[in-house]
């Protein structure tokens, strides 16, 4: 009985780098590289529920894609989506954007309940206030 034919693992690797351009390329790795960061950002700051994890996902995901490709065109390296190694830099960038983005909806949600018996001119104004202090 004849061994049935292996794949060898530079072609597996090779069809991989096919078929993530298939894809895609830029768009496939946005997303496994937003998809990481939420996984990363979830398991070190727990959601307290489903809402809360809806958000954390949800906000990671468009940070990571968003704030990547603000940066990515910022520093004009996307001519580095023409190739396999460039989409693994890119995909890198995207990945360490989507970190913060959980952290400031966070706190942005956290300072909003503090001032849940205010109203929006109130906010606004003591935000304001703020920023004015810091400047």
């Amino acid at each position: 009985m004849k061994a049935p034919n292996m794949s060898e693992p530079i072609s597996g690797a090779a069809a991989s780098a096919v078929g993530l351009k298939a894809l895609g390329g830029l768009a496939a790795g946005s997303g496994i590289a937003a998809g990481l960061a939420s996984v990363v950002v979830m398991s070190m700051t727990h959601p307290k529920d489903a809402n809360e994890w809806r958000v954390a996902l949800i906000s990671t995901v468009v940070s990571s894609i968003g704030g990547g490709c603000a940066l990515i065109r910022y520093l004009g390296i996307q001519n580095w989506a023409s190739d396999t190694l460039g989409l693994i830099g890119l995909g890198g960038i995207m990945f360490a954007t989507g970190l913060p983005g959980w952290a400031l909806v966070r706190a942005f949600f956290l300072y909003l309940d503090k001032r849940k018996n205010m109203d929006l001119l109130e906010i606004g104004q003591e935000a304001s206030k703020a920023a004015k202090e810091i400047v």
